[in-house]
């Protein structure tokens, strides 16, 4: 089968009755949810013990809360339509979210290249799009692409997917904070790997016609004007 966005062949949806029976399970509300709980702790607890011994810098917090409020608010979500059953999209949506929060909580050291005013003013502002972008989104959020309300409006005139943005500015604004060879190394990786996930989704919703129109209608996807 032919993946229509990507151009090259997908995988099959399914390879056996036994990996069938696996992406029902994990498509249940109550199991990924859970899975991002447990997932998520670790970095929590590592979060807060930074907090508590006063070395946790805004930008590093603010880089971990922005992914932290969308795997938190992910429980009030909308049950969706439909949801994929691919395993590598699965994969993709797991491997892109946690290694993003774990660069985050666990980002190596480096040399600020900007001011920490600057750093810090702008970690906060990433926080308030990410926070508007959820808002905006409301009870229609998910990790893995999925059917479920198309929301046009807030965030959503803008851009198509501004909880991204705001994540790609923090993690730019943590790369700057912590310039090193390795943190530019991961925040290409991540971003890559949030790029490939916005076109995955996009694939999957663009044969529904109120979101083909959607996306002939707002045409930037990360920045107005820009990408």
């Amino acid at each position: 089968m032919t993946d229509p966005l990507l151009g090259v062949d997908a995988p099959p949806t399914q390879t056996s009755a036994e990996q069938g029976g696996v992406m029902q399970f994990l498509a249940r509300p109550m199991i990924d949810k859970t899975i991002a709980v447990f997932a998520s702790a670790p970095f929590v607890y590592a979060l807060y013990h930074r907090l508590a011994a006063g070395t946790l810098d805004l930008p590093r917090g603010c880089a971990a809360l922005g992914q932290l409020i969308t795997i938190a608010t992910m429980v009030l979500r909308r049950a969706p339509q439909r949801v994929t059953p691919n395993p590598l999209w699965w994969l993709l949506a797991f491997v892109a979210t946690y290694s993003s929060l774990a660069w985050a909580t666990f980002a190596p050291p480096g040399r600020a290249l900007i001011p920490s005013a600057l750093g810090d003013g702008l970690a906060i502002l990433s926080v308030a799009i990410v926070i508007y972008a959820r808002l905006s989104l409301g009870r229609n959020i998910g990790f893995v692409p999925a059917q479920r309300t198309i929301v046009q409006s807030g965030a959503y005139r803008f851009v198509r997917h501004p909880i991204y943005s705001g994540l790609f500015l923090a993690w730019v604004v943590l790369t700057l904070h912590r310039f090193s060879p390795a943190n530019v190394t991961l925040l290409i990786v991540i971003c890559t790997l949030y790029v490939v996930k916005s076109l995955v989704e996009e694939g999957f919703l663009r044969n529904d016609p109120a979101y083909a129109q959607y996306l002939r209608q707002v045409k930037y996807r990360f920045v107005p004007g820009v990408v």
